[in-house]
Protein backbone atom coordinates (compact mmCIF):
# COMPACT_ATOMS: atom_id res chain seq x y z
CA UNK A 1 0.00 0.00 0.00
CA UNK A 2 1.47 3.54 -0.93
CA UNK A 3 1.90 6.43 1.19
CA UNK A 4 -0.27 8.77 0.08
CA UNK A 5 1.55 12.33 -1.04
CA UNK A 6 0.50 15.03 0.84
CA UNK A 7 1.78 18.69 -0.77
CA UNK A 8 4.06 18.22 -4.12
CA UNK A 9 6.52 21.07 -4.65
CA UNK A 10 5.52 23.41 -7.55
CA UNK A 11 6.17 22.20 -11.22
CA UNK A 12 9.31 24.78 -11.58
CA UNK A 13 11.02 23.39 -8.11
CA UNK A 14 10.27 19.94 -9.21
CA UNK A 15 11.32 21.00 -12.92
CA UNK A 16 14.77 22.25 -11.65
CA UNK A 17 14.96 19.25 -8.90
CA UNK A 18 14.82 16.39 -11.80
CA UNK A 19 17.83 18.40 -13.05
CA UNK A 20 19.95 18.94 -10.66
CA UNK A 21 19.65 15.30 -9.33
CA UNK A 22 20.96 14.35 -13.32
CA UNK A 23 23.57 16.39 -12.90
CA UNK A 24 24.48 15.24 -9.47
CA UNK A 25 25.03 11.92 -10.67
CA UNK A 26 28.20 13.18 -12.65
CA UNK A 27 29.57 13.70 -8.57
CA UNK A 28 30.68 9.70 -8.25
CA UNK A 29 33.41 10.92 -5.55
CA UNK A 30 31.17 13.02 -3.63
CA UNK A 31 28.36 10.48 -3.45
CA UNK A 32 31.34 7.86 -2.20
CA UNK A 33 32.21 10.46 -0.09
CA UNK A 34 28.75 10.54 1.28
CA UNK A 35 28.40 6.94 1.32
CA UNK A 36 31.74 6.59 3.90
CA UNK A 37 30.23 8.38 6.41
CA UNK A 38 26.62 7.27 6.34
CA UNK A 39 27.08 3.48 6.17
CA UNK A 40 28.96 3.42 9.39
CA UNK A 41 26.12 4.69 11.18
CA UNK A 42 23.56 2.78 9.57
CA UNK A 43 22.33 -0.90 9.94
CA UNK A 44 20.50 -3.75 7.89
CA UNK A 45 17.09 -2.45 7.20
CA UNK A 46 17.20 1.07 5.54
CA UNK A 47 14.50 3.75 4.77
CA UNK A 48 15.90 5.94 2.04
CA UNK A 49 13.91 9.50 2.75
CA UNK A 50 13.65 11.88 -0.37
CA UNK A 51 15.46 8.77 -2.25
CA UNK A 52 15.14 11.17 -5.72
CA UNK A 53 16.19 9.31 -8.88
CA UNK A 54 18.36 6.99 -6.63
CA UNK A 55 21.99 8.32 -7.06
CA UNK A 56 22.53 7.34 -3.46
CA UNK A 57 20.09 4.27 -2.71
CA UNK A 58 22.16 2.29 -5.09
CA UNK A 59 25.50 2.64 -2.62
CA UNK A 60 23.17 0.69 0.30
CA UNK A 61 21.82 -1.64 -2.06
CA UNK A 62 24.30 -4.67 -0.03
CA UNK A 63 21.77 -4.12 3.08
CA UNK A 64 19.23 -6.91 3.70
CA UNK A 65 16.26 -4.19 2.99
CA UNK A 66 16.21 -0.57 1.52
CA UNK A 67 13.14 1.04 1.26
CA UNK A 68 13.28 3.88 -1.50
CA UNK A 69 10.69 6.81 -0.92
CA UNK A 70 10.01 9.81 -2.81
CA UNK A 71 6.98 12.01 -3.45
CA UNK A 72 7.86 12.29 -7.22
CA UNK A 73 5.80 9.30 -8.98
CA UNK A 74 8.17 9.45 -12.32
CA UNK A 75 11.49 9.64 -10.08
CA UNK A 76 9.96 6.41 -7.86
CA UNK A 77 8.98 4.58 -11.39
CA UNK A 78 12.31 5.21 -12.94
CA UNK A 79 14.75 3.91 -9.87
CA UNK A 80 11.52 1.12 -9.73
CA UNK A 81 12.37 0.23 -13.08
CA UNK A 82 15.91 0.01 -13.04
CA UNK A 83 17.10 -3.76 -12.44
CA UNK A 84 17.87 -4.30 -8.60
CA UNK A 85 17.92 -7.31 -6.14
CA UNK A 86 14.58 -8.23 -4.55
CA UNK A 87 15.94 -6.66 -1.44
CA UNK A 88 14.45 -2.96 -2.70
CA UNK A 89 10.97 -1.77 -1.94
CA UNK A 90 9.84 1.77 -3.18
CA UNK A 91 6.97 3.83 -2.36
CA UNK A 92 5.67 7.07 -3.56
CA UNK A 93 4.78 9.08 -0.48
CA UNK A 94 5.14 12.35 1.27
CA UNK A 95 7.82 12.21 4.59
CA UNK A 96 5.52 14.90 6.13
CA UNK A 97 2.39 13.08 5.52
CA UNK A 98 0.90 10.81 8.35
CA UNK A 99 0.99 8.08 6.46
CA UNK A 100 4.54 8.00 6.29
CA UNK A 101 4.33 6.09 9.44
CA UNK A 102 2.85 3.17 8.21
CA UNK A 103 6.80 2.01 6.99
CA UNK A 104 6.92 1.38 10.42
CA UNK A 105 5.59 -1.97 9.37
CA UNK A 106 9.11 -2.77 7.66
CA UNK A 107 11.13 -2.72 11.00
CA UNK A 108 13.94 -0.52 9.73
CA UNK A 109 16.85 0.07 12.51
CA UNK A 110 17.93 3.37 10.07
CA UNK A 111 16.52 6.13 8.52
CA UNK A 112 19.07 8.63 5.99
CA UNK A 113 17.80 11.87 4.78
CA UNK A 114 20.01 13.54 2.41
CA UNK A 115 19.86 16.78 1.19
CA UNK A 116 15.71 16.92 1.94
CA UNK A 117 15.00 18.15 4.49
CA UNK A 118 15.55 21.60 3.67
CA UNK A 119 12.62 21.15 1.05
CA UNK A 120 9.88 20.24 3.47
CA UNK A 121 8.18 23.24 4.98
CA UNK A 122 6.69 21.21 8.12
CA UNK A 123 10.57 19.50 8.47
CA UNK A 124 9.34 19.50 12.50
CA UNK A 125 6.33 16.64 11.14
CA UNK A 126 9.16 15.00 8.48
CA UNK A 127 11.76 14.57 11.58
CA UNK A 128 9.01 13.12 13.62
CA UNK A 129 7.65 10.61 11.06
CA UNK A 130 11.32 9.32 10.47
CA UNK A 131 11.75 8.96 14.24
CA UNK A 132 8.38 7.04 14.62
CA UNK A 133 9.43 4.28 11.56
CA UNK A 134 12.62 3.17 13.14
CA UNK A 135 12.87 1.14 15.53
CA UNK A 136 14.43 1.57 19.38
CA UNK A 137 18.19 2.08 18.96
CA UNK A 138 17.80 2.90 15.26
CA UNK A 139 19.48 6.21 13.95
CA UNK A 140 18.16 8.75 11.57
CA UNK A 141 20.82 10.27 9.51
CA UNK A 142 21.10 13.62 7.80
CA UNK A 143 22.72 15.70 5.83
CA UNK A 144 21.36 19.20 5.43
CA UNK A 145 22.53 22.50 3.86
CA UNK A 146 24.53 24.60 6.36
CA UNK A 147 24.33 28.54 7.01
CA UNK A 148 21.31 30.54 6.19
CA UNK A 149 23.48 33.43 4.83
CA UNK A 150 25.01 31.45 2.05
CA UNK A 151 21.16 31.16 0.80
CA UNK A 152 20.77 32.07 -2.69
CA UNK A 153 19.13 31.69 -6.25
CA UNK A 154 20.26 27.82 -6.48
CA UNK A 155 18.55 27.32 -3.29
CA UNK A 156 15.27 28.99 -4.32
CA UNK A 157 15.09 27.40 -7.28
CA UNK A 158 15.68 23.90 -5.69
CA UNK A 159 12.95 24.52 -3.84
CA UNK A 160 14.84 25.18 -0.38
CA UNK A 161 13.33 26.78 2.43
CA UNK A 162 15.70 27.26 4.74
CA UNK A 163 20.00 26.28 5.56
CA UNK A 164 20.57 25.15 8.87
CA UNK A 165 22.69 26.01 11.76
CA UNK A 166 24.00 22.99 13.75
CA UNK A 167 21.77 24.24 16.81
CA UNK A 168 18.55 24.42 15.06
CA UNK A 169 19.49 20.35 14.13
CA UNK A 170 19.95 19.78 17.82
CA UNK A 171 16.22 21.67 18.52
CA UNK A 172 14.64 19.49 15.50
CA UNK A 173 15.92 16.67 17.05
CA UNK A 174 14.64 17.20 21.08
CA UNK A 175 11.35 18.10 19.63
CA UNK A 176 11.27 14.77 17.69
CA UNK A 177 12.17 12.74 20.71
CA UNK A 178 15.51 11.90 19.30
CA UNK A 179 19.06 12.07 21.13
CA UNK A 180 21.88 13.47 19.00
CA UNK A 181 25.16 11.20 18.62
CA UNK A 182 26.79 13.76 16.65
CA UNK A 183 25.98 16.84 14.28
CA UNK A 184 29.38 18.17 12.32
CA UNK A 185 30.28 20.25 8.96
CA UNK A 186 30.94 18.75 5.88
CA UNK A 187 32.69 19.79 2.93
CA UNK A 188 34.27 22.74 3.47
CA UNK A 189 35.63 23.83 0.24
CA UNK A 190 31.99 23.78 -1.16
CA UNK A 191 31.46 26.31 1.63
CA UNK A 192 33.37 29.23 -0.36
CA UNK A 193 32.05 27.57 -3.80
CA UNK A 194 28.85 27.82 -3.17
CA UNK A 195 29.08 31.37 -1.58
CA UNK A 196 30.88 32.01 -4.93
CA UNK A 197 27.82 30.47 -7.01
CA UNK A 198 25.08 32.58 -4.71
CA UNK A 199 26.90 35.80 -4.52
CA UNK A 200 29.41 36.83 -7.11
CA UNK A 201 28.17 34.64 -10.32
CA UNK A 202 24.42 34.55 -8.91
CA UNK A 203 24.23 30.91 -10.40
CA UNK A 204 20.55 29.62 -10.85
CA UNK A 205 21.53 25.76 -11.43
CA UNK A 206 24.81 23.95 -10.75
CA UNK A 207 27.19 23.84 -13.19
CA UNK A 208 28.09 20.38 -15.17
CA UNK A 209 31.69 21.96 -15.33
CA UNK A 210 31.69 23.03 -12.19
CA UNK A 211 30.44 19.48 -10.66
CA UNK A 212 32.93 17.69 -12.39
CA UNK A 213 35.81 19.76 -11.79
CA UNK A 214 34.97 19.61 -8.05
CA UNK A 215 34.16 15.92 -7.52
CA UNK A 216 37.73 14.79 -9.28
CA UNK A 217 39.99 17.07 -8.73
CA UNK A 218 39.15 18.62 -5.19
CA UNK A 219 36.69 15.78 -3.57
CA UNK A 220 39.72 13.28 -3.20
CA UNK A 221 41.76 15.56 -1.03
CA UNK A 222 39.24 17.17 0.86
CA UNK A 223 37.44 13.92 1.86
CA UNK A 224 40.72 12.84 3.06
CA UNK A 225 41.22 15.77 5.41
CA UNK A 226 37.88 15.51 6.77
CA UNK A 227 38.40 12.17 7.55
CA UNK A 228 41.13 12.87 9.67
CA UNK A 229 40.09 16.68 11.14
CA UNK A 230 35.94 18.13 11.04
CA UNK A 231 36.06 21.64 9.83
CA UNK A 232 34.77 24.65 11.76
CA UNK A 233 32.06 25.58 9.03
CA UNK A 234 31.33 23.55 5.60
CA UNK A 235 28.76 23.68 2.86
CA UNK A 236 26.58 21.00 4.81
CA UNK A 237 25.53 19.58 8.26
CA UNK A 238 25.81 16.04 8.69
CA UNK A 239 24.19 14.61 12.05
CA UNK A 240 23.69 11.09 13.41
CA UNK A 241 20.57 10.72 15.96
CA UNK A 242 19.32 8.06 18.02
CA UNK A 243 16.04 6.59 18.78
CA UNK A 244 16.32 6.17 22.35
Amino acid sequence: MPVEAADPPSTQALTYIVRDQRRMALAKNYYAWQAALVRREIGARVIDAGCGIGNFTKRLLDRELVIAVDHDPEAIRRLASRRHGANLRTVTGDIAAPEFRELARFGADSCVCLNVLEHIEDHHAALSNMAAVVQRGGTVVLLVPAFPALYGPIDRNLGHYRRYRSAQIRELALAAGLRVRSVHYFNSAGFFAWWFNARVLRRQEHSPAQIRFYDGWIVPALSRVESVVRPPFGQSLFAVLEKP
